[in-house]
This record gives C-alpha cells, sequence and structure tokens, in this order.
C-alpha cells in the first residue's frame, strides 16, 4: 500500500498566498515577527514590496490589517492562534468585527498538536473565542487541499475571516476530483446509518479512521467534514442527527464552545439528539511530541474509535 501524503496546513496557507498573490495585487499580508513558522515567507520571497512584518505587537498588526483594509487592501495578518485569537481578542473584536473589515486572519500553530511549544502556546480556545464575534466567519480545515481552497474562498469573502492551520502534518483527504470548498457547507465523506461522527481540522483524517474501526464491529457511521464552523451547515448537521439518531462531534479544541457546542446549539433547538462531544475536556495541554499528545488526549482514530463505541 502507498504511503498517505502528509502536509502541514500552515504549509498550505503559506503556498495559497503566494499563489493568489499572483493574481490579485491588492492582496497584503501582515506577519508578527513569524514567517518562517507561519510559512508567510513564502509570500514575503515572491512579494517582498506586500509583505508586512509588524514585529511582536499582534494586536497592533490587526489595527494596521483594519487599516489597510480601508483603502482597497485584502490584508492577512498571520501569527500563531494563541496570539491572533488570545493577545489581539480585542482588536480583533473592536478593530475588524466590530466595524466589519475585510480583515483575514491566517492562526496557525492552533490546537494541541502545536507539541513540545507547551500549554501556554496550544490554543484549544480559539474557535470558541472567534465563534463570538457578531459576522466573523471561522474555518478549520482538514487537509492542504481544502486549506488551499479556503484562503481563495476567504479572499474572495467580503467580510472578516478566520482561518485555522496546524503545525503538524496531517493526511490529504480530499484529493479528489469532486471536492467542491464552499464557505458554510459540511463536506459528507462517509455515509451511515448507526451514528453521525462530525468531525473538524487534523480530526477529519482520525475520524474516518474510527469509522472504519466501528465497520468491523458492524457499526455504521456517516462521517461529516465541517470546515466551516460558523455559518455552520445546519441542514447537513439536522439531516444527519435525524437519520441516524446519534451524533458524535470531533475536534483538536476545547469541548467548549467549539465545534460541539456549535453543532449542540443547533440540535437542541431544532432536533434533540443524544450528543458525545470528544475533544479537550477542558484541561490545558502540556509540553510533548505532538503525535504522544494526539494520541494521549485521545483525538486519533483509535481513542476517537474507542470513545465513540464505548459510548454506543
Amino acid at each position: 500500500m502507498s504511503e498517505v501524503k502528509k502536509i502541514a496546513t500552515r504549509e498550505s496557507y503559506g503556498n495559497a498566498l503566494a499563489e493568489l498573490g499572483k493574481k490579485h495585487e491588492n492582496l497584503v499580508v501582515l506577519d508578527a515577527d513569524l514567517a518562517g513558522a507561519t510559512k508567510t515567507g513564502v509570500f514575503k520571497k515572491a512579494f517582498p514590496e506586500r509583505h508586512i512584518d509588524c514585529g511582536i505587537a499582534e494586536c497592533n498588526m490587526m489595527g494596521i490589517a483594519a487599516g489597510l483594509s480601508t483603502t482597497g487592501k485584502v490584508p492577512f495578518a498571520s501569527t500563531f492562534a494563541m496570539f491572533a485569537a488570545g493577545r489581539a481578542f480585542e482588536q480583533v473584536r473592536n478593530s475588524i468585527g466590530y466595524p466589519h473589515m475585510n480583515v483575514k486572519i491566517g492562526a496557525t500553530h492552533a490546537g494541541i498538536s502545536v507539541g513540545e511549544d507547551g500549554a501556554s502556546h496550544q490554543c484549544n480556545e480559539d474557535i470558541a473565542l472567534m465563534r463570538t464575534i457578531p459576522g466573523m466567519v471561522v474555518i478549520n480545515p482538514s487537509d492542504d487541499v481544502e486549506a488551499r481552497a479556503a484562503v481563495e474562498a476567504a479572499y474572495e469573502y467580503e467580510g472578516p475571516v478566520y482561518l485555522r492551520f496546524g503545525r503538524l502534518a496531517v493526511p490529504v483527504i480530499n484529493d479528489n476530483p469532486d471536492y467542491k470548498f464552499e464557505i458554510g457547507k459540511g463536506v459528507v465523506l462517509r455515509e451511515g446509518t448507526d451514528v453521525t461522527i462530525i468531525a473538524t481540522g487534523l480530526c477529519v483524517s482520525g475520524a474516518l479512521e474510527a469509522a472504519e474501526k466501528l465497520a468491523a464491529d458492524g457499526v455504521s457511521a456517516k462521517v461529516i467534514n465541517i470546515h466551516t464552523i460558523k455559518p455552520l451547515d445546519e441542514e447537513l448537521v439536522l439531516e444527519a442527527a435525524k437519520a441516524t439518531g446519534k451524533v458524535v462531534t470531533v475536534e483538536e479544541h476545547s469541548v467548549i464552545g467549539g465545534l460541539g457546542s456549535a453543532v449542540c446549539d443547533v440540535l437542541s433547538a431544532k432536533a434533540p439528539t443524544p450528543v458525545l462531544k470528544i475533544g479537550i475536556q477542558d484541561v490545558f495541554g502540556e509540553s510533548g511530541a505532538a503525535a504522544a499528545l494526539i494520541k494521549k488526549y485521545k483525538l486519533d482514530g483509535d481513542g476517537i474509535y474507542e470513545q465513540v463505541k464505548a459510548w454506543l
């Protein structure tokens, strides 16, 4: 069997920006002294006059991005998720969200897979924070194909967008001619009748692995990839919940305020359904190898399978 291709979505982000830069002269990229880590250095090399290093001043960077957007530029403000959503929350809220500026926030190194950098840098709260800002679109792509498409879709969208990318290389699962990215629309990756597994980001490939293991036990699992957490594809979520009667959400994020909460908001109001939320269970992370942490916090295929099986 050939080895599955793996690419970190932060790599996809940098490459997508460089490609878009060729087509759109109004695209500018801002970074907070992390161009090598966020991979915006790829864009900087191609278009140095359109790359602005704001230094270690993330809050100021968001204000600069907001200002640039008023001149017709489409700025992508880039830094680690902890700094973009955490440190600069007030500026994102008041300077970008409140006036509904056309700013795109490229947040890399999200989730516990940041690994050795430890709990201080493992942002498992960013989706929750960004979901609370009115008008903010929140996108969490699952692989290289989806990440590239998300960056282009964010450019085309008029308004603020939060894009979440990871440090860890993940399997390419959407590499097929039928794949189509659309903001606010989920993707059914596997049909099933017994339970629906709704996953996002890094956890989508693990959800597919878990579904295969469940199939060996005679459990038919439907798998849905939700790349856009806000606005959520409510129609697809409701349809799946009604069809299988049980829903599991899986995310590399706190179970409070993220994908699981978004799904529960919809189901509790329109189609009450038993839900199991798999994710970071209201704890801080820890320093360690990314793959080992994913396994310890049961976000890999085996961990997801074990939790779903026990719940069923």
